[in-house]
């Protein structure tokens, strides 16, 4: 594996501490495992089996594909604890042993596969949700994890800047971005029926903004295609004026936040996961990317192309105080470090012939 996600899973691990203890000897099954957070979850389940657990963890991963990579992270993993399923989510599962803990992490994110997909985005949203909602009552699991997304914010009013989880949001049903933002807010709404009706255990995070190694570098989102294109010299290309802000959350503080939430003892909760430190606009961005890459990138301002939603939010951040305060979660990697290290996990893994321009 590689010794930039191997230090990656090592940090997981020592920051769950004696909480990771939950897993010991139990099953998780992960949807979406194949995906950029899947493989993550898997990554730090199969290292706790290597350090720490004596009696392993099973962990059943589950993924269709669509976007998830057959040459990932999960691929370097071998293990007999650990069994992958070619399925999707929104159609019948048939696994017979007992289940401890789900993750529903399947879906696209990306804006320019749930445009390509929107119907799938959907369907693997709500579908999936309610597929593994009944699976979760039946198998009467210890903890369920729904997987939303900041985007069912919308475009926050500035007063609800950083946006805490009880900002109702500025969305539209109809827009070009509604696809996901919308199926990602009635599956939220699923998760909690299940919760009130049938006492599922049903947790819910947000995540903002989230990468890392491991992400594909033809995922579309502005980190992965910042950096593989500054590493070849390419224009970094910088949608409208560039003054859109992010908060960025690199990968190994965003699976720790995720994992609090999934061994959380309080159900029918729902938590922002990601960092409230540096927002930064794009163009800036840019140029901290720009500062990092030998090839002194150019950055070229640029209108949305076709293939991409145009409606995005002005600004992101958001508010942490409920899972800092409840489960004492606080990120530790600043953006320049994050940018670094997945900089040179590119540089490390992508073939010799991605560099041949």
């Amino acid at each position: 594996m590689n010794a930039i996600i191997h230090e990656d899973l090592e940090a997981i691990a020592w920051a769950l501490g004696d909480e990771a203890e939950a897993f010991e000897g139990k099953t998780v099954l992960i949807s979406g495992g194949a995906g950029f957070l899947g493989s993550y979850f898997v990554g730090a389940l199969h290292y706790l089996n290597e350090h720490e657990f004596r009696k392993p963890c099973r962990v059943i991963v589950i993924d269709n594909f669509i976007t998830g990579s057959r040459s990932g992270v999960l691929n370097e993993i071998s293990s007999p604890h650990i069994r992958a399923i070619e399925a999707d989510v929104t159609k019948p599962l048939h696994i017979k042993e007992p289940l401890d803990y789900i993750i529903h992490a399947a879906g696209l994110a990306s804006p320019v596969y749930y445009r390509k997909y929107p119907l799938e985005t959907i369907e693997a949203a709500v579908s999936g949700a309610k597929n593994l909602l009944e699976f979760a009552r039946k198998k009467k699991v210890a903890s369920f994890l729904f997987f939303s997304s900041s985007e069912i914010y919308g475009d926050p009013d500035p007063q609800f800047i950083p946006t805490p989880e009880y900002y109702r949001g500025n969305v539209s049903s109809i827009g070009p971005r509604s696809c996901y933002d919308e199926s990602k807010r009635l599956a939220e709404t699923l998760c909690i029926t299940y919760f009130q009706q049938y006492n599922v255990p049903v947790k819910i995070v947000r995540p903002f903004n989230v990468y890392g190694p491991g992400m594909k570098p033809d995922d579309h989102r502005v980190v992965p295609a910042f950096l593989t294109r500054s590493l070849i010299g390419k224009p970094l290309p910088v949608h409208d004026s560039g003054n859109q802000t992010r908060t960025f959350c690199y990968i190994s503080d965003a699976i720790v936040g995720f994992l609090k939430v999934l061994l959380s003892v309080k159900n029918g909760e729902v938590y922002n996961v990601g960092t409230d430190r540096e927002e930064i606009g794009m163009k800036s961005l840019a140029e901290i990317i720009t500062g990092l890459s030998e090839k002194n990138a150019p950055i070229e301002l640029v209108s949305y192309p076709e293939s991409y939603p145009s409606d995005e939010p002005r600004r992101r951040c958001p508010d942490l105080t409920k899972i800092r305060s409840a489960l004492g979660y606080q990120p530790k990697i600043d953006l320049e470090t994050g940018l670094a290290r997945t900089l040179s996990w590119y540089r490390e893994t992508l073939p010799p012939s991605f560099f041949e321009v």
